[in-house]
């Protein structure tokens, strides 16, 4: 404990992390401020009547709810949160892999080519933002909570510009986080969302747990104690590397030589376990939504049919499905974003190879058969991350705080606090203070030069 309060003092001491931390501080309070502020002509109370008890975090708008700290149920101007930034993210990350145009943007012209995928995920954020913006708006009119005295011309106009500013503002409040800040802007917005409902869900499990018929304080340690578990091995699989020896043949000589190793050194191709990290979730969870909504538009799905099981995230059947889905897309997705070829060219043009494997085709045949081969248990584990929140509930943990036991927020939660701390540690470590852990270091804070081409790709 005391070295943790010592290594407190030290982050305090170094000026510039002391100015990022509040900044990055000052800038989540604004955003949080924005989760509370009611979009004008919505009547709070009878939002509140409406939404009561809708904020179910197994559904769809109760996911995004999570995501967006509850601004969603409060009809704020931060409703919908950077939901569509990442929306349009993904959608470039995917075009990225598909269209030639944007694979010579991502790949071949380096600064300028980031640039312009930047604008365009911008505009394209300003577009999802307007439909999602009208169809939240004719959500919020289905549950009567708008005031009938406002003309629906000027609530409409005005609120969708209202939300699109609230979205613009809240991505400008990310990009600035991370520029100016500590760690990555969007992703924490996202995270500071997620833990904004955690003390209350965690508080309702401990008064239901210590209540009459609760389960009483042996099991509400049991539980925390699970809890634990789960989010270390989580840390484990996010952190896990399979490390391929390369060696150098030769040094150079001449300008540039003392960035180049020398003759027979050797260095590793860090390949994650868990190179897809939390996509595979997010399309699964993406896709188990859509049978639900064709049963709301077909009529059909009523109680006990099979589309009402697949609406309900602790019945077998959608666990079933759910997790094959997550095991199916991370290997997909690990397939789109790991390149053996490319790795193979690199270790060609730096005169380096994989002791017993030939360069070239060889090498990219290995190293393809390497990443199939870690890709199972990380898929696996994805999987039963993604249904154990349902796990969790079928044992009686509330809906609200089984969420945390697995599935996206917890993967979520996991990178973020890592990809944080690990930022931290590198200033601290720069000025000769001891990091954040007693030994070692954080993983993805490594000095391996094929480190870059990983996380690149």
């Amino acid at each position: 404990m005391k070295k943790f309060f010592t290594t407190l003092q030290n982050i305090w001491k170094i000026k510039e992390l002391r100015e990022r931390i509040m900044f990055t501080l000052a800038l989540i309070f604004v955003y949080r401020i924005g989760a509370y502020i009611v979009l004008p002509g919505v009547m709070p109370e009878a939002l509140e009547a409406a939404t009561q008890g809708s904020g179910d975090a197994s559904s769809l708008l109760g996911l995004i709810n999570v995501f967006t700290g509850g601004a969603f149920n409060n009809a704020a101007i931060m409703a919908l949160g950077v939901m569509p930034y990442i929306t349009a993210s993904i959608i470039v990350q995917l075009l990225g892999f598909a269209v030639p145009y944007f694979q010579r943007l991502q790949q071949k012209e380096g600064e300028s080519g980031r640039k312009k995928i930047t604008q365009i995920t911008r505009l394209l954020t300003l577009a999802i933002t307007l439909v999602q913006g009208g169809g939240y708006l004719k959500y919020i009119q289905s549950l009567g909570a708008v005031d009938p005295n406002i003309p629906q011309s000027i609530f409409w106009i005005s609120n969708i510009i209202i939300l699109a500013t609230g979205t613009i503002f809240a991505m400008w409040l990310g990009e600035k986080i991370t520029d100016r800040g500590v760690g990555n802007g969007i992703s924490l917005l996202i995270t500071i969302g997620i833990i904004a409902s955690l003390p209350g869900a965690f508080a309702f499990e401990i008064e239901t747990m210590l209540g009459d018929g609760g389960g009483g304080p042996i099991l509400l340690v049991a539980e925390m104690a699970i809890l634990f578990v789960v989010m270390m091995a989580t840390v484990l699989i996010v952190q896990g590397v399979r490390k391929i020896p390369i060696q150098f043949a030769k040094r150079m000589v001449g300008r540039g030589a003392a960035d180049m190793p020398a003759a027979g050194s050797r260095d590793y191709i860090p390949l994650k376990v868990n190179a897809a990290g939390v996509m595979p979730i997010i399309f699964a969870q993406a896709l188990m939504f859509l049978p639900s909504t064709v049963a709301q538009f077909a009529g059909a799905g009523g109680p006990g049919s099979f589309l009402s099981s697949l609406n309900d995230f602790t019945s077998l059947p959608y666990n079933i499905i759910y997790f094959f889905l997550v095991v199916i897309f991370t290997y997909i997705y690990t397939a789109l974003i790991v390149n053996p070829q490319q790795y193979a060219e690199y270790l060609k043009r730096q005169n380096a190879f994989v002791p017993g494997i030939k360069p070239g085709k060889p090498t990219a045949d290995f190293i393809d058969s390497v990443t199939t081969r870690i890709t199972l248990p990380g898929s696996v584990f994805l999987g039963i991350i993604s249904i154990f929140p349902a796990i969790a509930a079928a044992f009686g943990v509330n809906v609200a705080f089984a969420m945390f036991f697995g599935g996206t927020s917890l993967l979520i939660l996991v990178g973020v606090v890592l990809d944080t701390l690990q930022q931290i540690e590198s200033y601290l470590l720069m000025r000769r203070y001891d990091g954040l852990v007693k030994s070692g270091k954080i993983q993805g804070r490594s000095t391996s030069r094929l480190q870059q081409i990983g996380s690149g790709m």
